[in-house]
């Protein structure tokens, strides 16, 4: 260190604030209000009408018509059929959830089409992600995780309009529990 150079305690001393040496050292911004995003799921039953159309006109047949393994086959197509036609009448009985963030609460729907949501803090909420390569056979990849302590939400990909709305939960989930800024439009008077 050079004579001229102050002394690293010396700006203390003097009363000036040090500059802050990492980003968790930096204050946060004022808080501010997220704004409610409301994402609406997406049905298709389009795959639930024909699962049921084929499993019961095609388990009716091989029940009626073959021995001993086509009738298991053809019960089996039957159980599957009356499954999704169970699940056809919840999409005609109960809209599609819609996950909703704002600063105070997380509503997430338990289901497609299944009523009363799950409401909860942001606070609540212990992570959320996608799962990518890990996923169930029967879902469309990414599935977007919420967890909720000990257990886990899952929200397959074909149940969004685009993979765009699945982010927009996390990153609305994350403003909500103060992890990202808030966003700020030129237009917002309360911006300064």
């Amino acid at each position: 260190m050079t004579d001229d150079a102050p002394a690293p305690d010396a700006a203390r001393e003097a009363g000036e604030a040090a500059a802050p040496q990492n980003a968790a050292d930096k204050p946060r911004a004022p808080a501010r209000s997220v704004r409610p995003t409301q994402i609406e799921l997406e049905v298709s039953r389009q795959r639930s009408a024909g699962w049921t159309i084929f499993g019961l006109i095609v388990g009716a047949l091989l029940i009626r018509g073959l021995g001993t393994v086509g009738v298991w086959v053809g019960i089996g197509l039957v159980a599957m059929g009356a499954y999704h036609a169970w699940q056809l009448i919840q999409t005609l009985l109960h809209p599609p959830g819609t996950i909703v963030v704002s600063d105070h609460e997380v509503v997430l729907p338990r289901g497609l089409c299944v009523p009363r949501p799950v409401v909860v803090a942001p606070h609540e909420i212990t992570a959320i992600y996608f799962l990518r390569r890990s996923v169930p056979w029967n879902h469309v990849a990414p599935v977007l995780i919420v967890e909720l302590g000990e257990r886990a939400m899952a929200f397959p990909r074909d149940w969004f309009a685009s993979e765009a709305d699945q982010r927009h939960v996390i990153h609305a989930v994350q403003r909500a529990r103060g992890e990202l800024a808030p966003i700020v439009s030129a237009s917002d008077p309360d911006a300064a």
